[in-house]
């Protein structure tokens, strides 16, 4: 919901900020604060030992908890939410996703600027590599802007590479059916979930892209509340949402170790569909994940990178099934065919080839 000022004095809101600000519990965990205590000041005046007993399991220290700052921290990013209009969506709202509440972990908060409705909307999720092939930005754009003309929303991370360019296709269909005098409400549009504050675009260098999702009806989420710092493993974090957001996500290109491997493992672990386009495996997709490859074995050599890192291949999902895709006419197929058919038949072309 969009905040007024009446907004800034309500004690559910504020409640939520609070338990939302404390990353150290579960979703559990806040939402059974969320019902036992009936007031955000009672939460405030709580001590770390106070919140263990509650929880029944200890924290570590450098946890931080500061009950009174906590408190000062979450009627603060409400004002600054209903001074930029950013509208705040809580687990138990009724305009909160079904789908993106049956993951395993999913935001107690969701920050919103622009259409929250979309959240509800057919949608797919579309993910890939910054360090893209040509085939495979074109391949993005292309799944991007077929995807929206035929209503559904395009989910991606804003990311440089595949993201950009899905969310840049389906910013163009947008475009192009305006031009054309067309019917936008039956048009989809594009989801940017962001691993930053909701007031902060990383990379910095798509703000224009992120104005004009905006402008065109699209959507922007996060997890986090504006002027919040950013971490490393908000990235992840943003990842776990993109693939819950949506019934299936889409590969473009994505070499060993990418994280957009991460989010179709998030996917799978979901019960999502995950399938590559065909991008993934052409001539200069393969020459890029072959020299990504030969770098993650020579890190995985000296201790920097995991063995998960190294062996999350796209061949690991062709062979747990995944099915391989041409466009999204082609993806819409896929998904009415029955599982592993299409990936029986890449492995048995592989073991003839060999």
């Amino acid at each position: 919901m969009l905040l007024t000022q009446t907004d800034l004095d309500d004690n559910k809101l504020i409640l939520n900020l609070s338990l939302a600000r404390m990353t150290f519990l579960t979703l559990e965990e806040k939402k059974k604060f969320a019902n036992n205590i009936d007031n955000y000041s009672k939460l405030a005046l709580l001590s770390i030992e106070d919140i263990e007993k509650e929880t029944g399991r200890a924290f570590k220290r450098k946890t931080g908890w500061n009950g009174a700052e906590n408190l000062r921290c979450a009627q603060n990013a409400a004002r600054r939410c209903m001074a930029m209009k950013i509208a705040i969506v809580a687990y138990d709202d009724p305009e909160y996703p079904e789908i993106l509440r049956q993951i395993s972990d999913p935001p107690f908060l969701l920050f919103c600027r622009g259409n929250v409705g979309l959240l509800k909307e057919r949608s797919v999720s579309v993910v890939g590599t910054r360090t893209a092939s040509a085939a495979g930005t074109k391949a993005a754009t292309s799944f991007g802007y077929d995807a929206c003309m035929d209503g559904v929303c395009v989910v991606s991370g804003l990311a440089n590479g595949i993201d950009g360019y899905a969310h840049r296709g389906a910013i163009n269909a947008y475009f192009d059916a305006q031009e054309k005098g067309m019917e936008l409400s039956k048009l989809g549009r594009t989801i940017a979930v962001l691993p930053s504050a909701i007031d902060e675009i990383v990379p910095g260098g798509h703000k224009k892209m992120a104005e004009q999702i905006l402008q065109t009806g699209g959507c922007l989420i996060s997890e986090y509340e504006p002027g919040m710092g950013i971490a490393n493993w908000h990235f992840v974090g943003r990842n776990r949402i993109i693939a819950g957001l949506s019934p299936a996500t889409v590969v473009i290109e994505a070499p060993a170790g990418s994280g957009a491997l991460i989010t179709a493992d998030f996917a799978s672990d979901y019960n999502r569909d995950v399938l590559f386009h065909e991008a993934a495996f052409g001539e200069m997709a393969e020459k890029i994940a072959a020299v990504v490859a030969g770098d993650l074995e020579k890190r995985f050599s000296t201790g920097e990178v995991s063995k998960y890192k190294l062996e999350n291949r796209p061949e690991k999902f062709i062979k747990n099934g995944a099915p391989v895709i041409k466009d999204y006419k082609d993806y819409c197929k896929a998904m009415t065919e029955m599982p592993g058919l299409r990936s029986a038949k890449i492995i048995q072309q592989k073991l003839f080839e060999d």
